[in-house]
């Protein structure tokens, strides 16, 4: 895979497990400040806002012709109930003049002459019925924006028929049935919000290979595992809280998986340890773990989440002592470890509690207050049998700060976990679950490029792998 317009000797070929160990080594860095312009948008769907509609002006009185027209009338026909009559003025033959419809001239390359409908935004208008095949015969829809509506049933096979398509908000209505699987093959979507309905059954492989930005399928009734594809994913905010969800976190980390802000698990029946691999997350400011049944102990490695802002690993089987290193992240604005069953907290934790930061109610430690009764404490879960990857070595984890220079005029500065020392020609040891040497071999055309965190060198490298 060859990039233009370099100079020959600026190529830096790495393969994907090159990649996950630079990911690895930068994770800490302290101020993300770089000299690169980056191409791609950091996250504008944190903390699951809907994403900011920027619909064409709805003043044109051109229409791509009867083709759309019977789209937007089988739409109404499909409706059985409007009490806030949001589709009163869907008559005649000028769509573009119907309330909630916006058009836009055509995208390049299309057939159609004159305006087109590009998006349909019907938020909170309380309709009733279904939304229907003919759906697709809208062909130039850009976004489709129905939430918090009472629309039911199945989401119909055509959307995958929708090429230009980049929102899809169904969320806050009654759709059912498995995961709709013709989302996955819309080409140009990127936001995704399936929240607040009744879809069931397994979560496919593919939603996280998909190049989506933000993936929203909370407060549904998904189960099954969560697919190990989860950290492939290129978004900034996954949240699949409030399921059914039932197995292990997923512990096989990948390159992909480094562009994520945000990730909710919260409130479903997730078993097992808390992975080492979340440590390697290195753009993460919000991690939700909470009310499930996770057990054993806290990983040091998540002292390395240099930029999180809230971790919540509430209402789980947690034992041990907390980390201190995990009560001394910088940027850390709520660290909740309540109704644990943990034994003992650090000086920087009791920091923390001073600040009405930390919440460390509900567990078993002696000579605080607002713990556990002593029989619960006695109970408590053990983590024998539980099969927990860790990285060798007796020490916690300290995350240093370093500079790695790679290859020719290539220099990555920031923050080395596990006492690893900057420089050229540095040696690191291969982690098993970063990757392997069989995965495609990325080329790098970086020349005198300053990176100085690890989240900046993900949405880099990320660019560079699409072109």
């Amino acid at each position: 895979m060859g990039l233009r317009h370099f100079h020959p000797l600026a190529m830096l070929r790495v393969d994907a497990v090159a990649v996950a160990v630079v990911l690895l080594l930068l994770l800490s860095s302290p101020s993300p400040t770089s000299q690169l312009s980056f191409s791609a948008t950091f996250g504008p769907w944190i903390n699951a806002a809907s994403p900011p509609p920027s619909p064409p002006s709805p003043a044109l009185t051109q229409s791509n012709g009867g083709q759309e027209y019977a789209a937007l009338q089988a739409l109404k026909a499909a409706i059985s109930d409007d009490p806030r009559g949001a589709l009163s003025s869907w008559q005649g033959s000028n769509v573009c003049a119907y309330k909630g419809v916006y058009c836009s001239a055509p995208p390049p390359g299309a057939a159609a002459a004159g305006a087109v409908v590009a998006g349909i935004d019907l938020n909170h208008a309380s309709l009733k019925g279904t939304l229907p095949a003919a759906v697709s015969l809208l062909a130039h829809l850009t976004f489709i924006h129905l939430n918090s509506n009472r629309l039911s049933g199945a989401v119909p096979d055509t959307l995958g028929d929708l090429q230009y398509l980049t929102e899809l908000d169904l969320s806050n209505n009654l759709f059912s049935g498995p995961f709709p699987a013709s989302t996955l093959l819309i080409p140009s979507l990127v936001y995704l919000d399936l929240r607040f309905n009744g879809f069931s059954g397994e979560l496919p492989e593919e939603v996280f290979a998909k190049n989506l930005d933000a993936v929203f399928l909370n407060n549904n009734q998904f189960e099954g595992s969560i697919p190990e594809t989860l950290w492939s994913s290129p978004a900034t905010v996954i949240t699949l809280a409030n399921n059914r969800l039932t197995g292990p976190v997923p512990t096989s980390y990948s390159y992909g998986g480094g562009r994520l802000r945000e990730v909710l698990f919260l409130n479903n029946r997730l078993t097992g340890c808390v992975p080492e691999a979340l440590g390697f997350l290195p753009c993460i400011e919000v991690l939700d773990l909470s009310s499930n049944l996770l057990s054993g102990h806290l990983p040091s490695t998540l002292s390395c989440l240099s930029g999180i802002e809230v971790l919540n690993i509430a209402h789980n089987q947690l034992t041990g002592e907390l980390p201190e290193l995990v009560c001394e992240l910088r940027r850390i604005t709520n660290l909740s470890v309540a109704f644990n069953f943990f034994s003992g907290i650090s000086q920087g934790c009791d920091a923390l509690a001073g600040r009405s930061v930390f919440d460390f109610a509900g567990n078993c430690v002696p000579g605080r207050g607002m713990q556990r009764p002593q029989p619960e404490c006695d109970g408590a879960p053990g983590d024998a049998g539980l099969s927990c990857l860790r990285i060798p070595g007796s020490r916690p984890v300290a995350c240093a700060e370093a500079a790695v220079s790679v290859g020719v005029g290539v220099t990555f500065g920031g923050a080395l976990p596990f006492g690893l020392s900057g420089g050229a020609g540095v040696g690191v040891t291969m982690i098993p679950y970063l990757g392997s040497s069989s995965e495609p071999v990325l080329e790098l055309a970086l020349t005198g490029l300053r990176i100085d965190s690890a989240c900046e060198l993900a949405f880099e490298l990320d660019d560079l792998r699409a072109r």
